[in-house]
């Protein structure tokens, strides 16, 4: 996937502890992790922004192992049930979880490197993988759900060329983590700068640490990318008001910015030379499938783009018809070598093959304008991003229902903000905390609002349109 020898003196990675790693390093380090496993399997990787984990991530994709990441911080009754549905023959995670499994499951150390432990499971079933398997995400932010998206290895390196291609990606380049490893978006900055001997610079901190803006200005990060909850912190923060005359480029992806912090991103970038670029993409097409050039970003405010190179966007109406019309609102269709093989739902399901054919129906309504650009107006599947995690709201009632079992309850609402409807105040607060506790996000993004009934129809399906009134 990467060549690091060719950039051996370059720092590939450093953290803000202030430990680095050159290319070189990197290369011998994922080479013994790999030894040590010795064979093409399934692993689970606990993910953080360390040395650590992206050194997991980097052997198993290099060595032919075939990794699941998962947030290091997912509920552990959760990562259970994932367990227990995939079998994977190891774990890779940090030291203070390693400790836990290894005293309560008697599970095997292996290995040890940069704060991470290597655990051999004991689990007698190993399921069959798929030759061209690479990687393992989940769709569904952190509910815990079993449904993963199964990218290959084609995948991976074509849209990881994709996106260094038209961000102009160079070995020169700083980015510093905003996001998850585990989520599609913070991998795809990993992958890309890897491929072109660039500086990573690891944080877990938060944009509302003093300390990550400390390690951004000490060490030039050049760029940070940002999901659209990113950028409304970002505007409270002052963030305009900032001297930091290294940073290059911002990019957005992971939900539409509302128009008028596009705006006003875009004209602070074209004021002080720097580049804001807004992204679109989706798990299943391995990350990014569109993007609005720098030099579009005021003129086309609003516009998610046009296609990432050697991809192809086209609308189609509710009869599976090709629209030609600018303006004119259909679902978006996207074609390329980007999009993933499938999906898979329990361990049987490792060793399908591709079933999409590069052909993919996103989900999401959009129309074109008459120079090409795209819009996206809507969407058409059940799912929320909530700051920039893809939350399945199916997935969110399901387990309310697991949990309270006589309560009526439904979810639904827009980007980064859910609204869990209830029939019994008492419970209200219990169900924000569980769901809160359950997908690991802040409390913020979530209100309980009680009513008399959940509306449905005659054949008991919930009416979510009817439940808009009280947040629209």
């Amino acid at each position: 996937m990467w060549n690091f020898n060719e950039f051996s003196g370059n720092i590939a990675l450093r953290s803000d502890d202030g430990v680095q790693l050159t290319y070189g390093e990197l290369g011998e380090e994922t080479g013994r992790l790999a030894s040590a496993i010795g064979e093409r399997c399934l692993v689970f990787s606990m993910c953080s922004n360390t040395i650590g984990s992206v050194i997991g991530y980097a052997a198993f994709i290099q060595h032919g192992i075939v990794p699941v990441l998962l947030n290091a911080h997912l509920d552990q009754e959760l990562l259970a049930g994932l367990l227990e549905k995939y079998c994977p023959a190891y774990l890779w995670m940090p030291e203070d979880m390693a400790d836990r499994y290894e005293a309560e499951a008697g599970w095997k150390r292996i290995y040890a490197s940069r704060g991470y432990i290597l655990l051999r499971t004991g689990y007698e079933t190993s399921y069959p993988l798929y030759e061209e398997l690479g990687l393992l995400l989940t769709t569904s932010g952190s509910t815990g759900s079993p449904k993963f998206v199964r990218q290959s290895y084609k995948n991976i390196e074509v849209n990881t060329r994709q996106i260094a291609e038209y961000l102009e990606l160079g070995q020169e380049e700083r980015p510093i983590t905003t996001l998850p490893m585990n989520y599609t978006y913070g991998l795809s900055i990993i992958n890309s700068h890897l491929l072109v001997g660039a500086t990573i610079l690891l944080t877990d901190k938060t944009l509302m640490e003093r300390g990550f803006w400390s390690f951004v200005k000490e060490q030039k990060a050049t760029s940070f990318g940002g999901v659209p909850y990113t950028y409304e912190m970002l505007d409270k923060l002052r963030f305009f008001r900032m001297d930091l005359p290294a940073l290059g480029t911002m990019t957005q992806a992971g939900g539409k910015l509302i128009p008028e912090l596009h705006k006003k991103f875009a004209e602070y970038a074209a004021g002080t030379g720097k580049r804001f670029i807004v992204m679109y993409g989706q798990c299943e097409a391995t990350a990014r499938m569109g993007y609005l050039p720098a030099d579009k970003a005021v003129e086309k405010c609003g516009s998610m783009g046009i296609a990432v190179p050697g991809g192809k966007f086209r609308l189609i109406d509710v009869n599976g018809r090709e629209i030609t019309e600018p303006y004119v609102t259909g679902e978006l269709v996207y074609e390329g070598e980007n999009v993933t093989l499938g999906y898979a739902e329990c361990g049987e399901d490792l060793i399908k093959g591709d079933e999409r054919n590069g052909l993919l129906q996103t989900g999401d309504m959009a129309q074109f304008d008459e120079d090409g650009y795209y819009y996206i107006v809507g969407r058409r599947k059940r799912f929320l991003k909530i700051y920039g995690n893809r939350v399945n709201l199916d997935e969110v009632d399901r387990l309310i229902k697991g949990k309270f079992e006589n309560l009526e309850c439904a979810s639904t609402g827009v980007d980064d903000h859910m609204y869990l409807f209830v029939t019994d105040g008492a419970y209200a607060d219990q169900v924000k905390g569980f769901v809160v506790a359950k997908t690991g996000l802040n409390q913020a993004a979530f209100q309980v609002v009680v009513v008399d009934n959940i509306p449905k129809n005659d054949s008991g399906k919930t009416l979510y349109k009817e439940l808009e009134k009280y947040y629209k």
